[in-house]
């Protein structure tokens, strides 16, 4: 890490020019093009999984947006014991690489063990540490350690200029391929707020940042053995975002968000996403 990053923030030197862009594939986060990271919450089923990817990968190709698609193969930190988790680790890789191999788009999933970090680089092209365990450090090395894009999502109990210590575990490791996620901060019981502060904040730091939009409108546990949220918002912060000043956005999408096992409250209709997108890229090419 550069000599004085740590202070960047207190200094308010944030330059949305200086970054240090992160190549996958055909996306890069932090060039000239707004990049987008979309997908189902969880694996529900190898016909489910592949059908939307399908169905991204075209409107991508529409749009002409970069892509990364994101799926995971376990949610290991449900609410309620009784959801569903997802297909697990080795049926779950088994899926991701073949959307990977037939649609030819980068692809990225979370990992909550050490021991699943391995693995996963051999599939996914974007390891990422989800917020709740953003700080544990054997994770976060682990991850880093693969040499793959490691996406991370800041805590909802971190400020920003936390997320230095997250960047010194990875660059420790040599790995400087790092993109920041913001996801929402804990506003009370069942709440987040998004701060666009956080954005500009952790920009400083020069790596790329991206929002995570569906995330930021979730009311964690707020819906007794679930979480609940409103996905209508996302929309509205996605469009924020993107004009203070992010390298991409991530959105969590569903062909029937109501039937989604998990996440439902906060998911974005994929029949809605065209009009999201688009007006997202508009803003995007009017920021930069």
């Amino acid at each position: 890490m550069e000599p004085g990053i740590r202070e960047v923030w207190r200094r308010g030197a944030i330059s949305l020019a200086k970054i240090n862009p992160v190549k996958v594939g055909n996306v890069v986060f932090g060039g000239r093009r707004l990049a987008f990271i979309a997908g189902p919450c969880v694996i529900e089923s190898v016909e489910g999984t592949m059908n939307l990817a399908a169905k991204l990968v075209r409107l991508a190709d529409e749009l002409d947006v970069p892509l990364v698609f994101k799926a995971s193969f376990d949610k290991a930190n449900r609410t309620s014991v009784d959801s569903y988790r997802g297909p697990g680790l080795f049926e779950g890789l088994s899926i991701l690489k073949e959307v990977r191999d037939r649609f030819q788009v980068p692809v990225l999933t979370d990992i909550h063990e050490p021991g699943q970090a391995a693995l996963a680089a051999e599939v996914v092209d974007i390891l990422q540490i989800p917020a709740f365990l953003c700080r544990q450090t054997d994770l976060v090395v682990a991850a880093a350690e693969t040499g793959k894009v490691i996406n991370v999502k800041k805590g909802q109990f971190l400020a920003p200029e936390d997320m230095v210590n997250v960047i010194d575990k990875i660059t420790g490791t040599g790995n400087s391929k790092i993109v920041l996620t913001e996801r929402g901060a804990s506003f009370g019981y069942h709440n987040l707020v998004a701060d666009m502060r956080s954005l500009l904040i952790m920009r400083g730091f020069g790596y790329p940042v991206v929002f995570d939009a569906t995330h930021s409108v979730q009311r964690p546990g707020g819906a007794g053995k679930m979480s609940g949220g409103d996905g209508r918002w996302a929309p509205a912060l996605a469009r924020a975002a993107v004009a203070t000043g992010v390298d991409g956005v991530f959105m969590e999408t569903h062909v029937n968000p109501a039937e989604a096992l998990s996440d439902k409250a906060n998911a974005i209709a994929f029949k809605d996403l065209k009009k999201v997108w688009q007006v997202l890229k508009e803003i995007h090419g009017v920021v930069r």
